[in-house]
């Protein structure tokens, strides 16, 4: 009975022991497990499902946007605008001031252009006439004699400049001069150079008028063709005139055929010009002239119709 009985209570210890191992093992297996793999299980799937699906949607919609366009937009206009409204306040006065000159500058130099266009900075003029004699060369020339004249001016402006003229007389002898000169014919011409001042008043879109005066130097010569007054005689009033008498009687050399003196004096006067092309102008004018040398004198009143570029 004993050894049944402890056969029995061995088996039944064999039993309990393993009834008690496995579940010895079970709580082991239990408590490892929860201090190792429910601390890596978890996380596993906490990183693994959280991570992804937060990650990728809330990342890239908040990222894209916020970054692209709200990136662009403040950081281009509030760099730019406060520095470029303050430089586009303060600085568009300077430029619009600068392109309000700029824009009137061309204006005012095609205005100034237009201007030009009634007058040159250089005139050249030729023209030709006739003129009438005063004092004692009216005494001695008849008027009508044929004259040529050419100038040219230096304008600057539409108003003023300087002109310089030169100018061929001629001085046809009356009949009662040659007959104090006692020759058949002679031929006698003065040859003069102005420099004036020119003041030009527009009075019209197409005419000027303009006026000049002046210094002025005369050259005046001539010769008789013959003559049979004789040498050492008294002057008469025709060659005190002429120009070759010396202490009151003609020279004994004979030489008072020809005369040449040189005369100082003054012009002035004034002429009409009209414009018929953009360059090209015709004119006349009136003018007298004074020359004046050792009680000689030498007096004229030309008039001159020609034209002027």
């Amino acid at each position: 009975m004993i050894r049944k009985f402890a056969a029995v209570s061995g088996l039944m210890a064999v039993l309990a022991a393993l009834c008690i191992l496995p579940n010895l093992a079970a709580g082991q297996d239990s408590g490892s497990q929860p201090s190792g793999s429910q601390p890596a299980q978890p996380p596993a799937p906490q990183t693994q499902a959280p991570q992804t699906p937060p990650q990728t949607p809330p990342q890239t919609p908040p990222q894209t946007p916020p970054q692209t366009p709200p990136q662009t937009p403040p950081q281009t206009p509030p760099q730019s605008s406060p520095q470029s409204q303050p430089s586009q306040t303060q600085p568009p006065p300077a430029p619009d001031s600068s392109q309000s000159v700029q824009e009137a500058s061309p204006e005012e130099s095609t205005s100034r252009r237009v201007k030009p266009r009634l007058y040159k900075n250089w005139n050249f003029n030729v023209g030709g006439g006739a003129s009438l004699t005063n004092g004692a060369t009216k005494t001695f020339v008849r008027g009508g004699g044929g004259i040529a004249a050419a100038g040219v001016a230096r304008n600057y402006s539409q108003y003023f400049g300087f002109r310089a003229d030169f100018q061929w007389d001629n001085l046809p002898l009356r009949n009662s001069a040659l007959q104090l000169a006692q020759a058949p014919g002679a031929t006698s011409q003065v040859y003069s150079v102005m420099l004036d001042p020119i003041i030009t008043l527009p009075v019209a879109k197409l005419w000027d008028v303009y006026i000049v005066f002046g210094p002025s130097y005369f050259h005046r010569s001539g010769k008789l063709n013959s003559s049979t007054a004789l040498a050492g005689t008294a002057c008469n009033p025709f060659f005190i005139w002429w120009g070759t008498c010396y202490a009151g009687s003609l020279p004994l050399d004979g030489k008072f055929l020809a005369e040449s003196q040189n005369e100082f004096g003054e012009n002035f006067g004034g002429g009409v010009a009209r414009r018929i092309r953009p360059n090209l102008e015709i004119y006349g004018e009136f003018r007298y002239l004074h020359g004046a040398r050792h009680g000689l004198t030498t007096d004229l009143r030309p008039i001159t119709v020609g034209v002027r570029w």
